[in-house]
């Protein structure tokens, strides 16, 4: 039997490449899916089948790219319609070499979320392993909130009922394949473990000590998480299915003139460097995102209509930083600064900084009634760790839609965690007319290693 994890760093996702003989199957794929032909390659096998646990909603999928390379099958539930592959139901069985996949039809985190059960009958005829998707993760289970307030209660029930029901009465020792790890935005609590077994999860998971249905469903109307805007833009386009790339789209290098001219244009300028060097001097109107926060923060920041150009720091890492944008939907990659920002400041261009504050500095400006402090952490954060006094809460995500909050007549200083959060708040702020912007270096992190005092929200 062929067995191989591909992990997507950062987001979290997990995809299974599952073989036997000269054939195999991929679960899950991402969309650029040089990684499955390698290891086809890798093993001489043929990919025949592909299966998708549910319509993913915080990254694109590769099973069309997939598919169109290798003519393999695209397999999915059949309870919501898609505009490709082919619908399976409970019982539908698949033979792959000497492996057995088998569907289980597995509601809550979405009407269609299926599991699949393998079987290597070379070994045994008993389950080995069953891939979960989105509804059986290490540490915690599916969220229900994808379908809207009034859908919450019925998807919590029906996911009570696809994990006691169905998952939950494999063997013990069945190994468990999530689709997301620690980090996911499809879980609230998933752990950091590479792998686990049904009979692990019914000892350790929180979520499965509530045997009562009412009140795990009560669990799951109470549970709140973020949920990013592009979500609905992956959700179109897993329903749909997303337009081919054949490739990685090669990035264009840019000069600074024409740099200029796209901003003028409406251009999305990212500057994927650390927060330090950008503070220190960057293009204006630009938004900073460090290059391993982009899958994270990208989804919150920046539209799909606009084109995107790309400023790092001597154009480190574009092959990466490119996957990144295409496996959320950016397709709209228009290049990159030939030279990085040391080309922009070479040519006498403006160059706009942000100020910034050790905690001691800060500290020392506390009372000043001039300042306007703003935590840009998650709310989970700000609730359960406690805040800096004075402190005003609004979450990074949200800072572009709330500015009419943030009074620019003040001088804005802007902390998170510990620090990379900041500059893209300080970044934004820049780029809508905010003059006065300081960024905490070290967050709360370095706030609470001072010995600063925390305050707490009352609740």
């Amino acid at each position: 039997m062929i067995f191989e994890k591909v992990k997507s760093e950062i987001i979290a996702h997990n995809s299974y490449f599952v073989g036997s003989g000269n054939r195999a199957a991929v679960i899950d794929p991402r969309r650029d899916i040089d990684v499955y032909l390698d290891l086809s390659n890798r093993y001489e096998v043929r990919i025949t089948h592909i299966f998708e646990t549910h319509r993913n909603e915080d990254y694109v999928v590769g099973s069309l790219e997939l598919a169109n390379v290798t003519g393999a099958e695209i397999h999915h539930g059949s309870r919501l319609d898609f505009s490709y592959g082919r619908g399976v139901k409970e019982g539908d069985k698949f033979e792959v070499g000497m492996l057995e996949l088998e569907v289980l039809e597995t509601p809550g985190h979405t009407d269609e979320s299926i599991s699949i059960t393998l079987k290597d009958r070379e070994s045994s005829n008993e389950v080995y392993m069953v891939f979960t998707g989105d509804t059986l993760f290490a540490g915690d289970v599916g969220r229900t909130d994808l379908y809207g307030e009034k859908e919450k209660e019925r998807l919590a029930s029906n996911l009570y009922d696809s994990l006691f029901g169905k998952l939950l009465k494999l063997g013990e020792g069945v190994i468990v394949c999530s689709a997301h790890g620690k980090g996911s935005v499809c879980g609230g609590a998933i752990g950091d473990l590479e792998y686990t077994t049904i009979g692990f999860e019914k000892k350790t998971n929180k979520a499965l000590q509530l045997k009562d249905k009412a009140a795990f469903v009560a669990r799951k109307m109470r549970e709140k998480l973020d949920r990013p805007p592009y979500f609905r833009k992956m959700e179109e386009y897993n329903k749909e299915g997303p337009p081919l790339l054949q490739r990685l789209p090669p990035l264009k290098a840019v000069n600074v003139a024409e740099l200029k001219k796209h901003r003028e244009n409406g251009a999305q300028i990212v500057d994927t460097r650390m927060p330090t060097g950008f503070s220190g001097g960057h293009v204006p109107k630009s938004i900073n995102i460090w290059r391993s926060g982009l899958p994270l923060f990208i989804g919150w920041m920046l539209n799909y209509e606009d084109p995107i150009i790309i400023i790092t720091d001597g154009n480190a890492a574009l092959d990466q930083t490119v996957r990144y944008f295409i496996r959320l939907g950016y397709d709209n990659l228009q290049g990159y600064l030939a030279g990085g920002f040391p080309a922009w400041y070479r040519e006498a261009e403006q160059v706009e900084k942000v100020n910034t504050w050790s905690v001691h500095e800060f500290e020392k400006n506390l009372e000043d009634k001039s300042l306007f402090i703003l935590d840009v952490r998650d709310e989970n954060k700000w609730e359960q760790e406690g805040h800096v006094k004075n402190a005003h809460h609004i979450w990074v995500g949200d800072l572009k839609n709330r500015l009419r909050e943030v009074p620019k007549e003040k001088h804005v200083v802007v902390y998170c965690d510990s620090g990379y959060k900041t500059s893209i708040a300080a970044s934004i702020l820049k780029m809508n007319g905010y003059e006065k912007v300081t960024s905490v270096l070290g967050g709360i992190m370095a706030w609470k290693e001072a010995g600063y005092p925390i305050e707490k929200t009352k609740q």
